[in-house]
């Protein structure tokens, strides 16, 4: 017996004739550059090449330009310090020659009053030395200088420095006495004044008490 055939003549169960492989896609292949092309391609790199030396010759030239300014900013803020410098010990050493020159003719009044007290009346003296007081005075308040007296006034610890109380009718805590006498410097405090404060006087002592204030012995020993 003959053995069973498919429709397409082979043998059932034999092998199948392979499916044929696809064909793999031929890679092109780039043509060589022509010489005109390789030219041109050097020359755009060149190009390229030169515009970029080209920025950083500029930004070398900025950094460079930066460099300089900041230089001299520090050079001329250094020498910004040595002037304040030289303008601060300046003033601490001759702020004070304006008002030497205006007071210095007080001292040449004074001076000469004193130089001609034995040869004057003793009221032409005091009158002279009144006058170098007004002059005084007068200098004082040309540099905002002005004096107040507490005198009269109640004691005021913000104007006025107690050096010692005193007994007296006038109400406590009263100036009686002024040392010395306060002044400001454009309204602001320079020297407070040197002051007396009024304090009650104490009560007075019985007839006959003894130093201490207690009363004689009833035998009078």
């Amino acid at each position: 017996m003959s053995e069973h055939q498919n429709g397409n003549g082979a043998p059932p169960g034999g092998p199948q004739d392979p499916k044929p492989a696809e064909a793999a896609p031929a890679q092109a292949e780039q043509p060589p550059l022509t010489r005109e092309e390789l030219e041109r391609k050097v020359a755009q790199l060149s190009a390229m090449l030169e515009e970029s030396m080209s920025r950083a010759r500029e930004t070398q030239e900025r950094l460079k330009d930066t460099h300089e300014r900041l230089l001299r900013v520090a050079a001329e803020f250094d020498n910004f310090k040595k002037r304040a410098t030289k303008e601060r010990e300046d003033a601490q050493k001759f702020g004070i020659e304006r008002l030497l020159r205006d007071f210095l003719p007080v001292a040449d009044n004074l001076e000469r009053a004193l130089d001609h007290a034995e040869e004057h009346d003793l009221r032409q003296v005091i009158e002279g030395v009144k006058l170098v007081q007004k002059l005084l005075e007068t200098t004082l308040a040309k540099h905002g200088v002005t004096g107040f007296s507490a005198l009269g006034q109640p004691f005021d610890p913000n104007l006025h420095e107690a050096l010692m109380q005193q007994e007296s009718d006038a109400p406590a805590g009263t100036v009686v006495s002024e040392m010395s006498r306060g002044y400001k410097l454009n309204e602001r405090l320079v020297r407070p004044a040197a002051v007396v404060v009024a304090r009650p006087r104490s009560a007075a002592a019985p007839a006959g008490a003894g130093p201490d204030g207690s009363a004689p012995s009833g035998d009078g020993k």
